[in-house]
């Protein structure tokens, strides 16, 4: 009887979608999101998921009140950098991990830095650098200043320590000369270098793509299997628990079950400053915004396409059991994850969508 009513489901379901998967009414689902978001299906989302709507990019990206955007600061933060000599080396920038052409990330899994030194985690997409407060994997930065200089003097990264960063830049008579016309002071210091790094930051807001031309009215930006993407991001896969609003992500930290806790690549996220064991292995949701040019992914740079990221969550992620050898507390993964039981056809619909962003 239990095989016979399952049958029916099945049967039920292939008559609802069409030959690539789709159902057959996704023009109503279309039509659904072309209203105002009030009007739409509501998210799967678990009872205390302070969820914000997804929403299209803004014309300008948001800038604090205590270091507002100036033409003159945006300049000399990209003039910043770009220059290597902001390294201890006078090979490395700030462009030498975060790359253009891969969303402002890095398309190798682990970033390297002074003396070819590998680093512990992948450099991140910072597309989205003008939303949200906390920076880093581990969001042990409280703003986007407070993140600016660290990579310079990590030693690591770009070694220069902060002395030598703010004697280079007084000897030269062409960044005094830019330092002052964006701040109006003198001699240069390194809220100044901070503040006109994460200007700059700011301004690397991604254009406004395909799904913001769509949530603005434009009918035909997406496709049909890409229409059929959003709503299953939205409901059936439950991806809004953490990824909503703007930038596609709540700013949070979460344990994914990556933590590696007691072996080579062990890393405790959040959890190495906090000292909560609640923060164990809890790494910051990322910004979904330019995802598919931001290849590997994850803090360690585990997962190589955007396919095997979505087979993960749709198994659950991951979930070890604590080592015999280690000591409580263990890091515990999220009960935000649990199996999607997504088909094949709605991976692909899913992976389509996020390509539009």
């Amino acid at each position: 009887m239990v095989a016979s009513r399952l049958s029916v489901l099945i049967l039920g379901l292939a008559l609802a979608l069409n030959a690539h998967g789709i159902p057959k009414d996704i023009q109503t689902i279309r039509e659904m999101y072309q209203q105002a978001p009030e009007l739409w299906e509501k998210p799967n989302t678990y009872p205390n998921i302070a969820y914000k709507e997804l929403a299209p990019l803004p014309k300008q990206a948001p800038f604090p009140a205590d270091n507002p955007y100036s033409k003159p600061k945006a300049e000399l933060g990209e003039r910043l950098f770009y220059d290597p000599k902001l390294s201890l080396s006078q090979k490395i920038s700030c462009a030498h991990c975060h790359k253009k052409d891969f969303a402002f990330g890095d398309n190798t899994p682990l970033s390297k830095g002074h003396l070819n030194q590998k680093g512990s985690r992948n450099a991140p997409s910072i597309l989205m650098s003008a939303f949200g407060r906390e920076k880093f994997w581990d969001s042990r930065a409280k703003s986007l200043e407070d993140q600016a200089l660290e990579p310079i003097q990590d030693h690591q990264e770009m070694a220069l320590p902060l002395q030598d960063l703010l004697a280079y830049l007084n000897s030269s008579p062409t960044y005094q000369k830019a330092f002052y016309k964006a701040f109006k002071q003198s001699p240069i210091t390194q809220e100044q270098v901070a503040m006109a790094l994460a200007t700059y930051e700011r301004t690397l807001m991604p254009k406004r793509g395909a799904f913001d031309r769509f949530l603005l009215g434009e009918k035909n930006a997406l496709s049909n299997q890409e229409v059929w993407g959003l709503h299953l991001f939205r409901t059936k896969a439950g991806c809004m628990n953490c990824h909503y609003g703007i930038a596609f992500s709540d700013g949070k930290t979460h344990n994914l079950g990556l933590s590696y806790y007691g072996r080579k690549y062990q890393d405790l996220g959040k959890g190495a400053w906090s000292q909560d064991p609640k923060d164990l292995g809890a790494f910051k949701t990322p910004s979904l915004r330019g995802v598919s040019r931001s290849a590997p992914y994850m803090h360690n740079g585990l997962f190589p396409s955007l396919r095997g990221i979505l087979n993960a969550y749709n198994a659950g992620m991951f979930h070890p059991l604590p080592p015999p050898h280690m000591p409580p507390p263990y890091p515990q993964t999220s009960p935000l994850l649990k199996p999607l039981f997504l088909t094949p056809e709605e991976l692909d619909a899913i992976e389509s969508f996020l390509k539009t962003l």
